[in-house]
C-alpha cells in the first residue's frame, strides 16, 4: 500500500503519476544519482546494511522526520549483494514505514507501506533483454499495481520509452554521467563519440552557441561538464516527450519508431509482445487515437491478438450455409468503401444468405458484424500490395482456426486477388477444405462481380437460412463479443426494437431502452435496465460494499471484480442497495492490485427496491 505514490493516467503498463514529496514528482522521472546521499535530497539512499548499526540508522530516520513526514523519500538499507530473504529488519521497516515515503530493493516479496520498489541488478541486466524483461515482469506481477518502479544505472535517452512502457516510473542520471565521461553526445536514437562528430546535431542554446571545434578545443573536464549538461537536458526533454506520448495514448506506436535503433530495445519490445499475459489484463479495450501499424512489431500488438481471440470465443456465425471470404480496404469501416460497396451491390438480394469475413493484416479474420468494433475500424497501416512471411503466417493462422472452429459446414467461397488468394490457398491445403474462387483478375472487375453474383446464386437452395440482417444481428454480435457469449440474446432478443439512424443504434425492449451503440468505438453502451437484464449472468461487474456511488466509485469501496474487465470496459456495479452502470478507469487487476483511485465512472445509479 503507497501514500505518497498516485497514479494520474496510463496508457498500457506505462503510467503517468505524481509522487507527493517537498515538490510533487511526475513520473516518469529522473533521480540526480549525486544527489541521492544528500539528507537535502528528495530521495535519499541509506545503502548498505552492513555499514550501519541499527542505532546509527534510527537516528539518520529521526533526523529526517525532524523535517516532515513526507518531505524525502528514504530507501531502506539493503545489502550490496543479491537481496535475500530477510535482509531488512521487519522491526526497523515497521518503525519507519507509516511516517515516511520509502523505496525498498525489491526481493521477491510485496511488504505493506511501501512506495516504490527498485530493480535490482537492473544496470547488470541491462545488456541482457530477456534477463531484463524477466526482471521488470516478476516486480510488476508481485508488486502493488499502484506501486513506483525504479530501474537504477540504465537510462538513456534512446531506451527510455521503452522501459516506460513496459512500466518503469522512475530512472536516475548513473548511465547518463559514465556516458558523459566517455565523451559520449547523447541523441533520443543513441549517442555518439564527440570525437567523430563533424558538427554538433543538436541545436538547444547550449549546443548552438558552440562549434565541434570549440568543444575540441576544451580541456577534458570541461568537455565533461559541456557533455553532462547537453546529455542530462536531452534525457529530460525525452521523458517530457514520453510523458505527453502516454497522455496521447500513443506511446506504443513511438517505441516501435525507437525500437529500430537498438537491438536491445527490440529485443525487450518481443519480449513483451511474446509474453503478452500481464500486459493484456492492463490495456485498454479501446482508445481514441488511431492504432498506427507500420512496423512488423505492430503485427503483434495485444489489440490485434485480443481481437482475434474474443472473435474465436464469443463470437457467433450466422448459420448460413455460404461463407464469403472478402479482402479488407483503406477505408473504415468497410462497408463505406468504393470495392465493398460493389461487392454488396453485386450480391443484391443473395448477400441475405450468406455470411461476410474480412481478411486484414494485421487482425486476421474480421465478421461483418463486427466491422465497427474497435479496432476494426481503427487502425491504419501502409499500404504497399508487399505482405512480409510473417504477416501472410499471422493472418492464415487466423482463417484456419476461424474456418476450423466457426464455418462449421458451410461453401467456403473467396472474392479475393494476390496475397489474399495466397493465403485462402495455405489455409485450404491445410484444412483440406475445398474454397471456392471467383475474382477473374481484379476483384471490383466487371467479370469479378458478376462471377461472384452468379457463384453464390447457384450454391443457395431453398434450405438456405435466411441471415439475421443489420442491425439487429450486428448488435448481437457486438454484445457476445463485449461481455460473453450468449449474452446478445438476453441483451439484444428477437423481439427487441432497434432504433436511430446507422451506426447510432439504440435497443429497446417493450418501452424500456436497453443499450446504445457507440459509433466511436463500436461498443455498447448499457442503460439501468440493459444491466438488470445481465445482472445476474455475472459479467463484467464490480461489486461494491454497501454505500450509495456518487460519481466514481474508489479502490477502497471494491469488494470483489469480474477478471476480466480491461481498462474502458462497459461495466455493471452491484452494491447491497444499488446497481450502477458506468466505463471502467480501471482493470480487474489493477482494482484489486491497488490502494486507491477511481475504479469505475459511473453514468447511471438506481437504488434497489429493498433499499
Amino acid at each position: 500500500m503507497t501514500k505518497y505514490f498516485e497514479i494520474i493516467d496510463k496508457n498500457g503498463s506505462a503510467r503517468l503519476g505524481n509522487l507527493k514529496l517537498k515538490q510533487n514528482i511526475r513520473t516518469p522521472a529522473l533521480i540526480d544519482t549525486p544527489g541521492i546521499k544528500d539528507f537535502e535530497s528528495l530521495f535519499i539512499d541509506l545503502g548498505s546494511m552492513w555499514n550501519s548499526s541499527n542505532d546509527e540508522l534510527i537516528k539518520i530516520i529521526k533526523h529526517i522526520q525532524e523535517k516532515g513526514s513526507c518531505e524525502n523519500l528514504v530507501i531502506v538499507p539493503h545489502q550490496i549483494f543479491t537481496p535475500t530473504v530477510g535482509n531488512i529488519k521487519s522491526s526497523f521497516l515497521d518503525d519507519i514505514s507509516n511516517s515516511i515515503p520509502i523505496g525498498l530493493v525489491y526481493d521477491g516479496y510485496k511488504k505493506d507501506n511501501v512506495d516504490m520498489y527498485i530493480i535490482s541488478g537492473s544496470g547488470i541486466y541491462s545488456k541482457n533483454a530477456r534477463r531484463f524483461f524477466e526482471q521488470i515482469l516478476e516486480i510488476k506481477s508481485n508488486v502493488p499495481f499502484d506501486t513506483a518502479i525504479y530501474a537504477p544505472a540504465v537510462a538513456l535517452p534512446q531506451n527510455i520509452a521503452t522501459l516506460t512502457y513496459l512500466g518503469v516510473d522512475l530512472f536516475d542520471s548513473t548511465a547518463v554521467l559514465i556516458a558523459s565521461s566517455q565523451d559520449m553526445y547523447l541523441t533520443t536514437y543513441g549517442f555518439y563519440d564527440i570525437n567523430q562528430l563533424s558538427e554538433l546535431p543538436c541545436m538547444c542554446q547550449d549546443c548552438s552557441s558552440l562549434s565541434h571545434q570549440n568543444v575540441m578545443s576544451m580541456t577534458r573536464k570541461e568537455r565533461f561538464s559541456f557533455l553532462k549538461k547537453h546529455n542530462i537536458n536531452v534525457i529530460k526533454a525525452e521523458l517530457a516527450n514520453v510523458r505527453q506520448k502516454i497522455k496521447d495514448g500513443c506511446l506504443r506506436e513511438y517505441v516501435e519508431s525507437q525500437s529500430s535503433s537498438s537491438p536491445l530495445l527490440t529485443s525487450l519490445l518481443r519480449h513483451s509482445d511474446n509474453n503478452p499475459t500481464y500486459m493484456e489484463k492492463i490495456t485498454e479495450i479501446v482508445r481514441s487515437r488511431t492504432l498506427i501499424a507500420n512496423t512488423s512489431d505492430s503485427l503483434h500488438r495485444i489489440e490485434f491478438s485480443r481481437f482475434s481471440q474474443r472473435t474465436l470465443d464469443r463470437y457467433s456465425p450466422p448459420d448460413n450455409s455460404v461463407c464469403l471470404i472478402l479482402p479488407c480496404s483503406a477505408r473504415k469501416p468497410y462497408s463505406f468503401s468504393q470495392s465493398h460497396q460493389k461487392y454488396i451491390k453485386a450480391l443484391g438480394k443473395y448477400r441475405k444468405y450468406i455470411h461476410e469475413i474480412i481478411l486484414s493484416s494485421p487482425l486476421g479474420v474480421i465478421p461483418r458484424e463486427l466491422e465497427l468494433t474497435y479496432p476494426a475500424a481503427h487502425y491504419d497501416i501502409a499500404v504497399t500490395g508487399h505482405w512480409s512471411e510473417d504477416e501472410k503466417k499471422i493472418v492464415a493462422d487466423r482463417l484456419s482456426s476461424y474456418l476450423k472452429y466457426k464455418s462449421g459446414s458451410k461453401k467456403i467461397v473467396a472474392h479475393v486477388e494476390g496475397v489474399y488468394r495466397e493465403i485462402c490457398e495455405r489455409v485450404s491445403l491445410e484444412l483440406n477444405i475445398d474454397i471456392i474462387y471467383t475474382a477473374t483478375g481484379k476483384t471490383t472487375s466487371k467479370d469479378s462481380l458478376s462471377n461472384l453474383r452468379k457463384t453464390v446464386s447457384l450454391l443457395l437452395d431453398e434450405s438456405s437460412n435466411f441471415r439475421n440482417l443489420e442491425p439487429r444481428k450486428m448488435l448481437k454480435s457486438i454484445a457476445d463479443y463485449q461481455f460473453g457469449s450468449k449474452i446478445g440474446e438476453i441483451l439484444v432478443p428477437n423481439n427487441s426494437i432497434i432504433k436511430g439512424p446507422y451506426p447510432k443504434y439504440q435497443v429497446y425492449i417493450d418501452q424500456d431502452q436497453i443499450a446504445t451503440l457507440i459509433p466511436q468505438y463500436g461498443i455498447l453502451a448499457l442503460t439501468i435496465e440493459g444491466a438488470k437484464l445481465i445482472a445476474d449472468e455475472n459479467k463484467y461487474t464490480v461489486y461494491i460494499d454497501d454505500f450509495i456511488p456518487k460519481g466514481s466509485i474508489l479502490v477502497p469501496g471494491i469488494i470483489n471484480v469480474d477478471p476480466d474487465i480491461r481498462p474502458k470496459d462497459e461495466v455493471i456495479v452491484k452494491g447491497p442497495r444499488v446497481i450502477c452502470v458506468g466505463r471502467a478507469v480501471m482493470s480487474a487487476y489493477e482494482m484489486m492490485n491497488s490502494s486507491y483511485g477511481i475504479a469505475v465512472d459511473i453514468r447511471h445509479v438506481q437504488k434497489l427496491d429493498n433499499s
